[in-house]
Parts: C-alpha cells; structure tokens; sequence
C-alpha cells in the first residue's frame, strides 16, 4: 500500500492490519535512516581535529557543537519511533493518549511518531505557552 491508496481507504479501515503495516514499513525505514545519519555525525565527530589556528579552532568547535545536535536529534527520534513501533505492537498506534480519539492519517503521515491527536497536541502547546509567560 502506498501513501495514496492508504488515503483512500474507508475510516472504518481505520488502523486496519494493513494499515497499521504500512505505519510499521514507514516507522521502520525512517528509523533505519535515522540510524544512517547517527552513524554518519558519529564519524564526522571522530575526524574533526584540533587546530592551532584560533579561527580555525572556532570553526571546528563550531561544527563539531552542530554535529553532537545531529547525534542528540536522531538519538531523540530513534527513542521516539521505538515508541511508536511498540504502540503498533500493542494495538495504541493511532489513537491519542489523552482523548482516545484517531489521531487521523494524514496527522501520521506528517509526523508518524506522535501520540496526540491535533486537539490534543493544541491544548499541550497553549499550556506550555502559558507555563512560559508566567515564569
């Protein structure tokens, strides 16, 4: 099944098992590539050396300190498509933590790794809006 067919399905065929191994294959390969550009940062990392240059220094300090991001976000990403590949494996992928709602296809497809539905996700940000401008 592709994206196009996956779209077209009835929302009775909501998080049918074809579905849900189409969420499985697409979770899969974004964590392989994930895993791909972890590996890639890692070794950018071990061949940056020291300079004796000042200048240089601070431009290799400065890509090096760009890399340990890249490492930290795919470590952050794989965590969370663990999660989700789990939450196929225990019939929760789809449906939002905190309503139970769908989450709805097309959310998935944007982000495949969330757990809210839009209301939800809505809800959450306003509240750490107010979080912020109160402290």
């Amino acid at each position: 099944m592709n994206e196009e067919e996956l779209l077209r399905q009835p929302e009775t065929e909501y998080m049918s098992p074809a579905q849900l191994e189409f969420f499985r294959a697409l979770l899969t390969t974004q964590r392989e590539e994930a895993f791909e550009r972890l590996d890639k940062s890692r070794a950018e990392l071990k061949t940056l050396e020291t300079a004796p240059d000042e200048a240089d220094a601070a431009t290799i300090e400065e890509e090096r300190q760009l890399l340990v991001r890249q490492v930290e976000r795919n470590r952050q990403l794989l965590t969370k498509i663990d999660k989700a590949l789990s939450w196929i494996d225990s019939g929760d992928y789809g449906w939002c933590a905190q309503t139970g709602e769908a989450i709805g296809l097309r959310r998935l497809l944007a982000r495949p790794t969330t757990d809210l539905c839009i209301e939800a996700k809505t809800r959450q940000e306003q509240r750490e809006m107010h979080v912020r401008s109160a402290a």
